[in-house]
């Protein structure tokens, strides 16, 4: 089992940023990747940012160049910074830690709420 937990949502102005964090903790050493997917009201929840614990990342193309993965792998936290948001950006943002592939099977945490609006 892992637990996750996500932090750093809130309200921001479009063109302004926010640095999601999402702390792992249980049996991490059966992760194989992990991903930040958001959900907007009415829509399927997607994928926008992954990355492997070999380091290789990835983006939709809705947020690349904007959105940036990273990691601290001596505090078990991936992070996600967000800038140049848009109000297409507002979604609740979850946080999943893949066993076997990123968009495979694996653990979620409960989300955070992102809202960009002015």
């Amino acid at each position: 089992q892992v637990q996750l937990v996500e932090s750093g949502g809130g309200l921001v102005q479009p063109g302004g940023s926010l640095r999601l964090s999402c702390a792992a903790s249980g049996s991490i050493w059966i992760i194989y990747g992990m991903g930040w997917y958001r959900q907007a009201p009415g829509k399927q929840r997607e994928l926008v940012a992954a990355i492997t614990t070999g380091g290789s990342t990835s983006y939709s193309d809705s947020v690349k160049g904007r959105f940036t993965i990273s990691r601290d792998n001596a505090k078990n936290t991936v992070y996600l910074q967000m800038n140049s948001l848009k109000p297409e950006d507002t979604a609740v943002y979850y946080c999943k830690a893949h066993r076997t592939a990123i968009g495979g099977p694996g653990y979620w945490g409960q989300g955070t709420q992102v809202t960009v609006s002015s």
